[in-house]
């Protein structure tokens, strides 16, 4: 396990054997559950580690990431809600009726 990984709470990767997980080949599951489980200090050590244009470029083609969040990060980073790839899919899938 990487220096970084040992820092950041392994329970949000319940789910996945932390003495096998490589920092860059997962970078996409980290940022992703740090960006939406981590505290300040963790996502600060994020940005650190992979710097603060990559960790950008990531949110942005994330799948998911919860309402709260993407407001946050929108705000902190000053990038549109238009840009993160979960805003605009959320946006282009029909509802279904609600009764």
């Amino acid at each position: 396990m990487q220096i970084f990984l040992k820092k950041i709470n392994p329970t949000y990767f319940w789910d996945i054997d932390l003495d096998k997980i490589e920092d860059q080949k997962s970078k996409r599951l980290i940022i992703e559950r740090i960006l939406n489980l981590g505290n300040l200090q963790e996502i600060k050590q994020m940005i650190s580690h992979y710097g603060k244009e990559e960790v950008i470029e990531t949110m942005c083609n994330l799948n998911h990431l919860d309402p709260k969040t993407l407001n946050f990060f929108s705000l902190v980073f000053g990038i549109s809600k238009t840009k993160f790839k979960c805003y605009t899919r959320k946006q282009s899938i029909n509802q279904h009726w609600i009764y």
